[in-house]
Order: structure tokens, then sequence, then C-alpha cells
């Protein structure tokens, strides 16, 4: 069956089980493209397949998509995503050297405060949030700020426990060589830690911002449905109670889904390689 680049022997099982899972995951995928230029009608009483061979095309959805505030909305997602997966990394990647290169007491205690937050459901927090940045708060309920803020205290617990658990894994030699050749904390993370933590980064940096690109419920409390809203939650507003809308909802979804396809495929090779380094170690 051959052998790997590491010199281990290809599992015949793997070789079957992983093209199997290809094709399961691909169809639906596949079902919403071809039913995103398929007209209402003929969605509604025929299988996405039939297409394939029975033609019926239509641009018609991508037109009225495009035509509404579709553009906008993708702004706005992309306004949202990278501010929000920007902060997170930026003071995560900090507080993970601390805990990581630093002495000081109650490190450990306070690690472990941190990372116990992930258990925490972020519901809880909505409710005095909501007061905080409302009216008789800060005043900034439905600005992109108030998003940002929350994606980024959302992510940090995760950010912090992988930053740290990578850093850990690093050879702590040439940590203390810039140390004795007088280098700062500032530019031993800049110029040594962060570059070496580049695939952690990266893969935190994929989760992240899938995360707050298909989030539905923080942008619908604190940007709502006017004109900051979001590209989920301005799918989630276009099909009406009685139905109304859905030939442009897969049309939508699947418009929806090219940025953060570009972004995975882009840092996919650096996303198992961050999630699982300093796994046994730290």
């Amino acid at each position: 069956m051959g052998i790997m680049k590491d010199g281990r022997r290809r599992s015949l099982a793997a070789m079957i089980t992983m093209p199997i899972l290809v094709i399961l995951w691909s169809i639906p995928t596949l079902g919403l493209l071809v039913t995103s230029f398929r007209t209402r009608e003929a969605a509604a009483t025929s299988g996405w397949w039939t297409s394939l061979w029975n033609g019926g095309w239509t641009l018609s959805n991508y037109e009225a998509l495009l035509s509404g505030s579709m553009g906008t909305s993708l702004i706005n997602s992309v306004v949202v995503a990278i501010p929000a997966t920007v902060l997170p990394i930026m003071f995560a990647a900090f507080a993970a050297y601390a805990f990581t290169f630093i002495e000081f007491k109650g490190k450990d205690l306070l690690f472990i405060l941190i990372v116990a937050l992930m258990v925490v459901p972020i519901q809880v927090a909505f409710q005095p949030m909501l007061d905080f940045f409302g009216p008789r708060g800060l005043g900034i309920n439905g600005q992109f700020v108030a998003v940002w803020i929350l994606h980024t205290g959302f992510g940090m617990p995760l950010a912090i426990y992988t930053f740290r658990n990578y850093m850990a894994s690093l050879p702590h030699s040439v940590v203390e060589s810039a140390k004795i050749d007088g280098a700062s904390h500032f530019q031993t993370f800049w110029r040594l830690v962060a570059p070496m933590s580049s695939p952690a980064i990266a893969a935190f940096a994929t989760l992240q911002f899938l995360w707050v690109w298909n989030d539905l419920l923080i942008a619908k409390l604190f940007l709502g449905g006017g004109a900051n809203r979001t590209v989920i939650v301005d799918l989630q507003q276009m099909l009406g109670t009685q139905g109304q809308g859905q030939e442009i909802l897969t049309a939508g979804a699947f418009l929806s889904m090219i940025i953060p396809m570009i972004v995975f495929f882009s840092l996919q090779r650096f996303l198992v390689r961050g999630m699982t380094s300093g796994a046994v170690k730290g």
C-alpha cells in the first residue's frame, strides 16, 4: 500500500473511509449549489439532482439577491469578523507568553480560572451585556464595537489555552538565550516567540473567523436587523413566515460560504498542526 513521508505505512481503512466521507460531506453542498440556480417552482416539485440532466438553470435568484442588501451585509460581516479575529489573537498571544515564560505569583491559578471560563455558556452574559452596552450603559449597542468586544472576550479563554500549550512546546533555550543577550520580553515575543507560534495563531484565526462569520445570536442581539446587520442575520430575515423568499435563500447561503471557504482553504495546513502541537506538553 506504500509508505508515507513520515515512514508509516498507509492505512487501507483510511484510504477507503476518507473518500466516502468526502463524498457524503460534499453532497449537501452540491445540492445547495444546484438549488440556488433553480426557480422556486422547480425546487418545490422535483429534486435538485434532476437539474443535472434536465437543465432549467436560472440566474434570477442571484440577480434578486445582489440587487438587495446582500452586498452591504457581506461588507458588514467582513467589518465584524476581521477585528473580532485579530483582537483576541493579539491579547491572548501576549497573555500566553506571560503564562509560559514569565514567573509571577498565582500564575497557575489564574490560568486555571481563565481556562474554566470555556465551560461557561456565553448566553449567561447576554442580559448583563445588553444592559451594559445599552442606553443605560455605554450606549454602543447596535454598533460594530459592541460585537468586537463581545467576540474578543468570548474567544479569549480558548485562545489563551491554545497559545499557551503551543508556546510551552517551544524550546525554552531560545528564550533564555535572548534573555542573556539582553533582549526585553517585548523583543523576545515579536522576534522569536510570535514567528515560531504562527501555526497556532493561524489555526485559532481560522476557527475564530468561522465562528464570528457564522454567528447569528450575538449579531442579532447586539447589531439588530438594521443597516449594520451581518450576512447571517440578512439570510435569517429573507425567509418569511409563509416561506416567501426561499428561492433566494439557497443563493444567499452559498454566497455567504465563499469567504469562509477561502479563509479555511488558505489556512487549513496550519489547522491540525496548530491545534495538536503542545497537546502532550505544557
